[in-house]
């Protein structure tokens, strides 16, 4: 055998081994992977070439609109104290708080403001209290009534004297996120007066506790 052919058959020899060494390395450099979809089904596809099967695609489905149910209502607790005017009139029918204007301290639920009206008609030290008040300003508002247990008490038969205030305020709805509210408030408080003669009008200091919890929608 001649040496040119012994070369040949060597190189041969050679370039079998070196394939048979390295034969994985290009193969799985060139595996690719895609991710297949068919409704809530997902493969993974690996080749050279992968192709997703009949029926699957490589587009993810879009995330399904949530079913669960709307959120509902809670409760936004209140105790605060409300200090401001009351500004009177008095007849001889009894009187009436022509403006109540008070600010508010503590825990007032963001309902800082109070403003609000009304009437009272003494036949006794202790007589019913007719009113209804709106608390907070701008977007949320709560809308308030005395109910028929609240009462005004006065220290003296007549004037000068500081009045008492007890009761319960009926929550009526209101805006923004006290919309269709509901609920119950203790209310207490006191307000002075100076005179009871029909014809006089006063402004005197008041101050008002509000506590409870506001059922929100």
């Amino acid at each position: 055998m001649t040496s040119v052919k012994i070369k040949r058959i060597l190189s041969v020899i050679t370039v079998a081994g070196l394939v048979g060494i390295g034969v994985t390395a290009p193969a799985d450099a060139a595996t690719k992977s895609i991710t297949c979809y068919k409704g809530t089904v997902s493969k993974v596809i690996k080749g050279a070439n992968p192709k997703c099967p009949a029926g699957y695609t490589t587009t993810k489905p879009a995330a399904a609109a949530s079913t669960a149910p709307a959120a509902k209502g809670g409760q936004v607790a209140i105790a605060a104290t409300y200090k401001g005017k009351i500004a009177m009139l008095w007849s001889d029918a009894g009187v009436t708080a022509t403006s109540i204007i008070a600010t508010a301290t503590g825990n007032d639920a963001g309902l800082t403001d109070l403003k609000g009206s009304g009437s009272s008609s003494p036949q006794s030290k202790c007589d019913l209290i007719q009113g209804a008040g709106v608390l907070g300003s701008g977007a949320d508002t709560l809308k308030v009534t005395f109910d028929s247990s609240s009462k005004g008490c006065a220290e003296d038969e007549s004037g000068p004297t500081t009045i008492t205030i007890t009761g319960t305020a009926v929550i009526g709805g209101g805006t923004g996120k006290f919309a269709g509210a509901t609920g119950t408030l203790k209310v207490t408080g006191s307000f002075g007066i100076k005179s009871t003669a029909a014809g006089t009008s006063e402004k005197s200091d008041l101050t008002l506790n509000i506590s409870g919890n506001i059922n929100t929608k």
